[in-house]
């Protein structure tokens, strides 16, 4: 695991960026594993300009997007859907046929799930996973359990995390109590891994999930077993 504490975000966001690029560089047909949340934010604007300028070609990218709300339609602007569009794809040369997001709204949720990891298998999975973590810990969507849980589901989301994305929706009764995510099997089986974090209220979750016991309780702890992990911090709010 590699471990990088730089004094602001727009550092953040710049490593980041030049680690995504580089690895696209490297592998045109990258399958790109994608995070929403206000961390990447940085990140994936710092993407777009480098791509304006000529700097990344996104044309052989595909990726696939780590979670979305269960029952919200993809024109909701609090869908994570509308969030890739507007913060990333609107302004790459991505082939947005090329673009998956689960969807949240799909009559049959469970068949939505084992198509989405079939999808990702069917790639050859994911060469780069981005990540934030929650307050509680999770990645993606995936809370704080009693057991890892390998596949894409439906996942009832902690108090915690409503809380936390309350500030995106009008109030907090508006939050989708469901989710679906990408499990940890996808994750775990990415080839790389870069996991972005800021502020100094994240810093206590980030130690135990990175030096703590690995465990479903802190989701995030599994991360330790993987083989190539990069991450990111800064105390710094964006």
């Amino acid at each position: 695991m590699k471990y990088t504490v730089v004094d602001s975000y727009e550092k953040l966001s710049r490593l980041a960026s030049n680690l995504i690029a580089s690895q696209i560089t490297v592998k045109p047909s990258t399958l790109l594993g994608l995070a929403t949340g206000s961390t990447p934010l940085g990140t994936y604007k710092r993407l777009a300009e480098l791509c304006k300028n000529g700097d990344v070609d996104f044309s052989g990218v595909t990726t696939v997007n780590l979670d979305e709300y269960a029952g919200i339609d993809r024109s909701d602007i609090n869908s994570y859907y509308y969030f890739m569009n507007t913060n990333l794809f609107d302004h790459v040369n991505i082939d947005k046929n090329n673009t998956y997001v689960p969807n949240g709204k799909a009559e049959d949720l469970e068949a939505e799930c084992k198509a989405y990891d079939e999808r990702i298998k069917n790639f050859g999975g994911i060469d780069l996973q981005l990540l934030g973590i929650g307050f509680d810990g999770h990645i993606g969507f995936n809370e704080p359990d009693s057991e890892f849980v390998a596949g894409t589901h439906v996942v009832t989301l902690d108090e915690s995390t409503i809380k936390a994305n309350a500030r995106f929706f009008e109030s907090e009764n508006d939050v989708p109590k469901k989710a679906v995510t990408m499990g940890m099997l996808s994750i775990m089986q990415a080839k790389k891994i870069l996991m972005v974090v800021n502020g100094e209220g994240k810093k206590e979750i980030l130690e135990k999930a990175l030096f703590g016991p690995i465990t479903p309780k802190v989701p995030a702890s599994i991360l330790q077993l993987h083989p190539d992990v990069t991450v990111i911090y800064t105390p710094e709010n964006a």
